[in-house]
């Protein structure tokens, strides 16, 4: 791993929330709350650290790709990304998933 001061910065966007409310019906339990975020919310990684607000679930899924980034890598998946330094990840919640783009940034 790079030294901490050679980490780049990674900018966590919320860029697109699904709710398959004909799952919901027939397979989850009624909840009350499932999730705090919002088209728009912006988190900052810094040291590949988890920002405060990113719940741990979707932390778990990202974390790798936070940390490649910056570490300076990218081009996931067979540059799958048209900017290699990005990636676009979803959380695993399959009633409600919520897509971010991850993105380094210049501090």
């Amino acid at each position: 791993m790079l030294g901490l001061e050679f980490m780049k910065t990674v900018k966590i966007t919320v860029m697109k929330m699904c709710e398959h409310r004909d799952l919901i019906e027939l397979y989850e339990n009624p909840l009350e709350h499932a999730c705090d975020m919002k088209v728009g919310m912006t988190f900052i990684s810094q040291n590949a650290q988890r920002p405060e607000g990113i719940c741990e679930p979707v932390w778990r899924i990202m974390f790798p790709y936070v940390k490649t980034l910056a570490e300076g890598g990218g081009n996931f998946f067979d540059s799958w990304m048209k900017d290699p330094h990005s990636a676009m990840i979803s959380c695993d919640d399959g009633f409600r998933p919520v897509s971010f783009y991850l993105e380094t940034i210049e501090d």
